[in-house]
């Protein structure tokens, strides 16, 4: 049967006989199948003109645009692809040398030629597993046959020794699920991570449902942190979710999400009025102790992993809205302030003094480079906890977000602006720490900068361990997310000058990338280690800034705090916490 003779049946099917002489009319004398016809295109004309020209026009002609985007800029989201290939051939750089050294070690050291593990026992496979995903998004199919086929024969959980419960889980369980997926559900990963999270569970062991702070993987038991008197940190109690969550959704196991969503509901009553947290808490009674409050080490993931929750799940479980916007108008009452010369937005800490019953607070204008994340998530919130639409535009605009969304947005934009500030040192790179400055400090800075500075990194002295490069993200990841949601092709160009200067003085040249110890002295002193994260987050997020946005975007993924993607997903456990 021909396409014509198809078409005339289904004719047949869906439409009366009619007779040519037919004149059948709607009232007044018009034909029906007219009256209908013009119906539709007064209907049209109507609704046309009740849509914001916005929508017909890509532009709202009411309203001032949102900072964070140059003026006239067009957004865009095609690759950048001699950046992106540039970044593939350093991850190929730091790789192929820790395979040739170092392979299944869980750390290595570039300029020794070597490896290490974190116990004496034996490693976990930190390095390889957590570099998996990137191999797999960057299409190095080779170095992925060779990684997958280590995971197979030689990743070994079994070793009597105590290994964070929090690094274990964003790096290695994380590392799985995330090669799970992109792997088109390759069943080893899913194996061991199921492997993992079963001798990682007996942390939540504890009279409040807390985790502690480490495990022993063979034994299977919880470990105290004897350093802390075993108290845990908030940032890594608060951010084990999105690993376990995804690990019940996987395999239909409901311990795996009811554990760590008992560690939110714990965390959610002991919080204080203003919706910030110490970066201490005791897994015997689930309340806080005397401790600082900030949003670097010990604290930053927290405060992810509140957004992080809320996106996982499609934005389903409002409990994680609430508390993340709590705390987002925490940050601005309290932690949120500007330097004294050229106005830079920063988070500053707040220290307790006194006694417990007599406690006063100490603001600390001290920035760790771990804060950067914070920029880039804020943008992100506001586009999603922020938003009163279901689709934001990109860039945003300003009706489509909450008076607390643009907030966001707008400390999000000053944030990564500030953290870009930091790298204006004589490597390019950005400290550890940065402090700013306050009137009166009386701080004397060889450097001649006004708003911040750096303790002990006056070339010709000990450096101090604030002045160390250690291949960190955060500021890149903040670029990434900054520049998917806004198509700004500024912030590729921010990137781009990160990576130059991570090339041209953190490269080793027989192979590997190594730490700088100053990041203000000129020739560097590099400091003989390659954290993991290099290739699990910064050459990833670097790769994905410079790639075409629909490698995984952010409307489908949520990233782990080491930038393992996981599959956003709507989920089928209902809890009361939920």
């Amino acid at each position: 049967m021909d396409g014509s003779q198809m078409r005339q049946r289904k004719s047949s099917l869906t439409s009366p006989p009619t007779d040519s002489n037919d004149t059948t009319k709607a009232p007044g004398g018009i034909p029906s199948f007219k009256l209908f016809y013009g119906l539709i295109v007064l209907a049209s004309v109507y609704v046309l003109f009740q849509l914001p020209l916005n929508r017909l026009t890509g532009l709202h002609t009411s309203e001032t645009p949102l900072p964070g985007v140059r003026p006239g800029v067009v957004p865009t989201f095609t690759a950048d692809v001699p950046r992106r290939d540039a970044v593939v051939d350093a991850f190929k750089h730091a790789w192929l040398a820790y395979e040739r050294d170092a392979m299944g070690d869980d750390e290595y050291h570039p300029l020794s030629h070597s490896g290490s593990n974190l116990t004496k026992a034996g490693g976990i496979g930190y390095t390889v597993v957590d570099s998996i995903d990137t191999m797999l998004i960057m299409g190095l199919q080779d170095e992925y046959e060779r990684a997958r086929k280590w995971v197979q024969n030689h990743l070994s959980f079994d070793r009597d020794a105590d290994f964070s419960t929090f690094e274990t889980t964003i790096r290695v369980l994380g590392g799985l699920l995330a090669a799970y997926h992109l792997s088109e559900e390759d069943p080893i990963y899913l194996e061991k991570a199921k492997e993992l999270g079963d001798r990682i569970l007996p942390v939540f062991e504890t009279p409040s449902g807390l985790p502690l702070s480490s495990v022993n993987l063979q034994r299977r038991e919880g470990v105290p942190d004897r350093d802390n008197n075993g108290l845990v940190s908030t940032a890594e109690a608060a951010t084990l979710q999105l690993e376990f969550r995804y690990l019940s959704l996987l395999t239909g196991e409901d311990t795996y999400w009811e554990k760590v969503e008992e560690v939110m509901a714990v965390l959610k009553a002991a919080r204080l009025p203003h919706g910030l947290v110490p970066i201490f808490i005791d897994p015997e009674s689930g309340r806080y102790r005397a401790a600082s409050i900030r949003l670097g080490s010990r604290g930053d993931s927290y405060y992810e992993y509140l957004l992080k929750q809320y996106i996982q799940t499609n934005q389903t479980e409002g409990v994680y809205r609430e508390l993340y916007d709590h705390a987002m108008t925490g940050i601005h009452d309290h932690l949120v302030q500007k330097s004294i010369s050229g106005k830079l937005v920063y988070t500053a800490e707040l220290n307790p003094q006194g006694h417990q019953n007599e406690q006063n607070w100490r603001l600390v204008p001290k920035q760790d480079h771990l804060v950067c994340f914070l920029g880039g998530s804020l943008m992100l919130g506001a586009t999603t906890s922020g938003a009163l639409v279901d689709r934001v535009s990109v860039p945003p605009l300003s009706h489509e977000l909450s008076e607390q969304g643009k907030r966001d947005w707008l400390t999000g934009v000053e944030l990564v602006k500030t953290c870009m500030t930091t790298h204006d040192t004589q490597t390019g790179l950005s400290a550890e720490i940065v402090h700013f400055r306050t009137p009166g400090d009386n701080v004397d800075d060889w450097s001649g900068r006004t708003d911040w500075y750096i303790k002990g990194s006056k070339p010709g002295t000990v450096p101090s361990l604030d002045a160390r490069y250690i291949l960190r993200p955060e500021t890149v990841e903040s670029l990434f997310l900054a520049f998917r949601l806004t198509g700004d092709t500024l912030y590729r160009d921010q990137g781009w000058a990160i990576f130059q200067a991570i090339e041209k003085h953190c490269r080793v040249a027989t192979g590997g990338f190594a730490s700088v110890k100053n990041v203000d002295q000129v020739p560097v002193e590099q400091e003989d280690k390659m954290e993991t994260f290099l290739m699990s987050e910064t050459l990833k997020y670097l790769y994905l800034l410079f790639s075409d946005a629909s490698v995984t975007p952010l409307s489908e993924y949520v990233f782990n705090t080491e930038a393992h993607p996981f599959p956003i997903f709507v989920p089928s456990i209902r809890t009361g916490f939920s």
